[in-house]
């Protein structure tokens, strides 16, 4: 890790009892490969599978099995070292990184060391207040993953599923650039979301396919960096804020009480919301790592790099700056609606044509919204974006009211049809007959004298009139001619 000491940004200290401490945080983040086959076998990667149902002699580590490589995986590890504005090393190896753990056949995991696939790269992470955070990238690496042992079943036995047993895992290593939980929960975020975009991974991190190391040290600010702790396999955004948070005030406590922080590996327990110990760090020598023999150095050419590099779609950053430039979204709309692809896609379709102010508006106020509520996906949407773009051009054309706009898309939401017929048969349409409006108008400062003399004095009270006025149309009048219409009969 890089040891420079970096200025901090004071907003992001926190305050011990003896004075003000730095966060670091360095992460080490394994997303599962989105390929059919595991990275040297061509066993299935499906997920769910009935235990030890998708293993192959290889992932078994049958005696005279070889391993060969899966062409796929190396594509994708390029895509997204692509994606990450990461340098491409034309020649990676693979060694073998020596450790026993009973769901790992072979007694060692297929890894790279020193001559990983891809090097350095950057992810800009935009935080909620505003600020822009670059988090540097050291490397990307291929390795397969282990299987998983299972000790719930038994009384006195563990058993074990060889079914993840050799699925190609991407290990993306940040430098220590991160200085608190937000800073970390942002950069796993838009990590996921690059991942996403590519489809080199889906990001699932509840069934373990996203999962990240978090190594967490403090130091005084302008000192050197501090002995880190590594908290394992943490699978969600919100626990990696958590675990950060109260691992940088154990260590404060730690130092401040006359103790020394020990270099380990610790778990965060979510349900007691605090780190523990494990088992002390190990080093890279205790791996004991070697070039693999059974696999000669992967190599291909810049012409095959290029070919990948023409084949990537818009990601989140280029997403974002067009939708900003040429849409005219607000920095903060623009980000909500990329932050997934299939949310800005969604997003387009209904914008086609049409403001595209007005139809952010919608996406992430109304549906999004309502979609947050029921815990559903964009994908899942009960409203079309034909039937979104219909309730928006209804209120464009004056057909509807806003206040009209919102009840019918709660009854495509739950019942669905075409906006246009369920206005017709309903009867939805807005009310622009002046004269109708006027007689409504009459009738309500007709009744309420008293309110009537005393708007000129507090013309706020104009807001009251023309609630009523809507309540009487069943909000079916034209905001714009009430509001012209009572200015004039009240001189306001």
């Amino acid at each position: 890790m890089n040891q420079a000491a970096a200025k901090p940004r004071t907003s992001k200290l926190i305050k011990g009892a003896t004075g003000d401490w730095e966060i670091v945080v360095g992460m080490e983040v394994h997303a599962q490969v989105t390929s059919h086959a595991k990275l040297f076998s061509g066993a299935p990667t499906g997920f769910g599978g009935a235990p030890n149902d998708h293993v192959s002699l290889v992932d078994a580590a049958m005696p005279g099995m070889l391993p060969v490589i899966n062409g796929e995986c190396v594509a994708q590890a390029v895509r997204t070292g692509l994606g990450l504005d990461a340098e491409i090393n034309l020649r990676s190896v693979f060694d073998r990184k020596n450790y026993f753990y009973p769901d790992l056949p072979q007694g060692y995991q297929i890894s790279q060391y020193k001559q990983p696939i891809v090097g350095e790269g950057t992810v800009t992470v935009d935080l909620a207040d505003g600020e822009t955070v670059t988090v540097g990238i050291e490397r990307l690496h291929l390795e397969q993953d282990a299987g998983k042992s299972i000790h719930d079943q038994h009384a006195t036995m563990s058993f074990v599923d060889l079914n993840r047993s050799g699925v190609a895992l991407m290990e993306i290593v940040s430098k220590p650039d991160i200085r608190s939980a937000d800073q970390a929960k942002a950069f796993l975020t838009k990590l996921r979301s690059i991942l996403r975009y590519l489809g080199t991974c889906d990001g699932d991190m509840e069934k373990g396919n996203l999962r990240a190391d978090v190594n967490v040290s403090v130091r005084r600010p302008g000192e050197p960096l501090g002995t880190r702790c590594e908290i394992k396999n943490v699978n969600s955004i919100r626990f990696v804020g958590q675990a950060i948070d109260f691992e940088a005030r154990r260590q404060v406590g730690l130092i401040e009480d006359g103790g020394t922080v020990e270099q380990e590996t610790r778990l965060f327990d979510p349900g007691r919301g605090e780190t523990r110990s494990m088992r002390s760090k190990e080093e890279a020598h205790d791996y004991r790592y070697f070039p693999d023999p059974d696999l000669l150095p992967l190599e291909f050419d810049q012409a095959y790099v290029d070919q990948l590099a023409a084949g990537l779609p818009e990601l989140p950053d280029a997403r974002k700056e067009r939708f900003v430039g040429a849409f005219g979204l607000s920095p903060y709309d623009a980000d909500v609606l990329v932050a997934e692809k299939e949310n800005a896609e969604y997003f387009e379709a209904v914008a086609e044509g049409r403001d595209p102010k007005i139809a952010a508006n919608w996406v992430i106020n109304e549906l999004a919204g309502r979609l947050n509520r029921e815990g559903r996906e964009i994908a899942d949407s009960p409203v079309s974006t034909e039937q979104l773009g219909a309730i928006i051009d209804l209120i464009g054309e004056g057909t509807i009211s806003g206040k009209i706009a919102k009840d019918l898309f709660e009854i495509v939401w739950a019942e669905g049809g075409d906006p246009r017929v369920v206005v017709d048969e309903r009867g939805m349409k807005q009310v622009t007959d002046t004269g109708a409006i006027e007689a409504l108008v009459d009738e309500i400062i007709a009744a309420n004298p008293d309110k009537a003399r005393q708007v000129r004095e507090k013309p706020a009270m104009l807001g009251w009139f023309v609630g009523q006025v809507m309540k009487a149309s069943q909000g079916k009048a034209n905001p714009q001619a009430v509001n012209a219409l009572l200015k004039e009969k009240l001189g306001v």
